[in-house]
């Protein structure tokens, strides 16, 4: 098939250079592309300071997941024909491709890191390759966690048939698979890369998790959409939240200049055992107590006390269900 011309070898009436009017059919694209420039260079600059070209690529960060996820869970998310005998070597054959994929995704991500604006490419390289291969030794750990939180699935859900339905159905935990892998790189220095792999969960199932926040094993979402967690929130064990909960800040502190105060502690601290029913929000650096339970629809900006029972209106000491209890079970 014969190729186009580039724009530039384009016929002189096809586009125009002046404010002569333009024939019909024809687009002024010149006019268009100098504007477009004029806004780029001069007008409304959106770059990095640096003036970075090279950006993380979302299309590989999806196959990095998609990887990831399959060396972890491979009779879910592999190859179909897997036996015993095999399986240890797609394992490793897609962890080697994966991690090296993975190994120039953070290349790309250090350089936005305001301590490597003067680091030589093959140092950065080099540190790239360190931050990838002790990701690659967490991974086991990683899916432990995940295994607590498909578990509790299972045990929190009456609807769950079977293990498989909760790893290829359940949006909550699609969402924590990224997350378990996000807060790994963000923990290592990566927060860029850690960003894009949490953004994409948002995308997929509503659920919109900060890749800052430290959640504990056998964490549970239950049905998941508009579930919002903040990037300093602290989420003990064995926690279960349901659809639109909200763990959110309370304010913004900020600078003399006016700008935003990044980094200081200002989501909730939820402690062991704790459910927190569908359309709660709790706003705030607040502690909510271990084995509490926070009902449907309920404002929270206050910390409670350990065993606490919260409804509209009412916060009660002891244990048992909130009224209006879990939805869609």
């Amino acid at each position: 098939m014969q190729n186009k011309p580039p724009l530039a070898a384009a016929p002189p009436h096809a586009i125009s250079t002046d404010d002569t009017p333009l024939a019909p059919h024809e687009w002024g694209l010149s006019r268009i592309v100098a504007d477009l420039r004029q806004s780029r260079e001069e007008l409304h600059r959106t770059r990095h300071p640096l003036g970075i070209r090279e950006l993380p690529s979302r299309e590989a960060i999806q196959k990095i997941v998609n990887g990831l996820r399959a060396a972890l869970f491979p009779t879910h998310y592999g190859a179909p024909d897997l036996t015993d005998e095999s399986v240890d070597y797609y394992v490793g054959q897609t962890l080697e491709s994966t991690l090296r994929l993975l190994h120039e995704q953070i290349r790309r991500a250090l350089r936005f890191l305001p301590e490597h604006r003067d680091t030589g490419d093959a140092v950065l390289s080099e540190q790239a390759f360190a931050i990838a291969r002790e990701f690659g030794t967490q991974l086991p750990q990683i899916r432990a966690l995940l295994v607590s939180d498909i578990q509790a699935a299972f045990t929190g859900d009456p609807a769950a048939q079977h293990i498989t339905e909760i790893l290829l159905c359940y949006p909550g935990v699609w969402a924590m698979t990224h997350h378990r892998l996000a807060h790994a790189l963000h923990e290592l220095g990566v927060p860029l890369l850690a960003r894009f792999i949490n953004e994409i969960a948002h995308s997929l199932t509503g659920i919109d998790i900060h890749p800052g926040a430290t959640i504990g094993p056998s964490f549970f979402i239950d049905h998941g959409t508009g579930v919002v967690i903040g990037e300093t929130a602290i989420i003990g064990q064995h926690v279960r939240v349901y659809q639109a909960v909200t763990l959110g800040a309370k304010s913004f502190p900020a600078s003399n200049d006016g700008s935003l105060v990044k980094g200081n502690a200002r989501h909730p601290i939820v402690e062991d055992d704790v459910v927190i029913y569908a359309g709660a929000t709790i706003l705030g650096r607040v502690t909510i107590g271990k084995g509490s339970v926070i009902g449907g629809n309920v404002w929270l900006t206050h910390s409670v006390p350990p065993g606490s029972n919260v409804s509209q209106g009412k916060v009660r000491e002891g244990g048992g269900d909130a009224p209006g209890g879990g939805f869609g079970a």
